[in-house]
């Protein structure tokens, strides 16, 4: 398996076990809220949505969170480009656009 794909499996993992603590801040309290949300359409698995960014936004992706913005379900990911930059990319979870990019 591709070292980049390990990341990418790992990462998932990650922001679930986080996902899943009682003590999760307001985005997707669990990993249950995530999964209810993509069966009901409401919202894109993460997977395409991150097939979908790599097209458009070439690097590696570092963080993920999952989170309600003004009542509409958003990605919000970290990725470092080829140059060493990270970049805070807010994806709307249903449509998969990108809704704003901002250097960190």
């Amino acid at each position: 398996m591709c070292l980049r794909l390990r990341r990418v499996r790992a990462l998932i993992l990650a922001v679930a076990l986080l996902a899943a603590g009682s003590g999760a801040p307001a985005f997707a309290r669990d990993y249950d809220d995530a999964r209810r949300a993509v069966e009901a359409g409401e919202i894109r698995p993460l997977a395409d949505i991150l097939k979908m960014v790599r097209r458009k936004l070439p690097g590696d992706v570092v963080g993920v969170k999952l989170e309600r913005e003004a009542g509409a379900w958003m990605y919000e990911l970290r990725v470092v480009d080829d140059k060493g930059r990270l970049f805070e990319i807010h994806v709307d979870a249903r449509s998969g656009e990108v809704e704003r990019t901002k250097e960190k």
